[in-house]
C-alpha cells in the first residue's frame, strides 16, 4: 500500500496514493495503520482521494482497523471518499459504521473535538 503520512500536533494525516484498496492489502492496511497506536500522537486521518475502488474485505478491515483505534482511546476518520467509494460502502452497509468526512478539514475538526471529549470524560 502506497501511502504519504504527514504529522501535526494532534492527528498523523495518511493518504492513500493507490487507486485501488484490494483484498489482497487487508493485511498490509493493519500493518501500517495499526502501528500509530503506539505514538504519544495517536490519532489518525486517512485520506482516500486517490482510492476508486475498494472491494469488502479492505472494506470491513478499514472497520476493523477504526474500531481499534477508538478502543484505544483515539480517533480515526476518514476522508475525501470518491463518489463510486462512497456509494459502494453504503450499498455494503459499511459506509454508517465508518467515521467519514467530505473534507480533510473537516477530519481535522471531528479529531480535535474528539481529544477534547476524551479529555472532558477522563476528568
Amino acid at each position: 500500500m502506497k501511502v504519504k503520512s504527514d504529522t501535526k500536533e494532534k492527528f498523523h494525516v495518511i493518504t492513500v496514493t493507490d487507486g485501488a484498496l484490494s483484498a489482497t492489502m487487508t493485511e498490509e492496511m493493519g500493518e501500517c495503520l495499526l502501528p500509530y497506536l503506539q505514538n504519544d500522537v495517536k490519532n489518525l486521518v486517512l485520506v482516500l482521494k486517490d482510492t476508486g475502488t475498494i472491494d469488502v474485505a479492505a472494506a470491513e478491515k478499514l472497520v476493523y482497523i477504526q474500531q481499534k483505534f477508538y478502543e484505544n482511546d483515539a480517533s480515526f476518520v476518514i476522508c475525501e471518499l470518491q463518489k463510486n467509494v462512497e456509494d459502494f460502502l453504503d450499498e455494503h452497509e459499511l459506509l454508517e459504521m465508518m467515521n467519514i468526512t467530505p473534507t480533510e478539514s473537516e477530519a481535522w475538526d471531528i479529531v480535535q473535538m474528539e481529544e477534547i471529549e476524551r479529555e472532558m470524560f477522563n476528568d
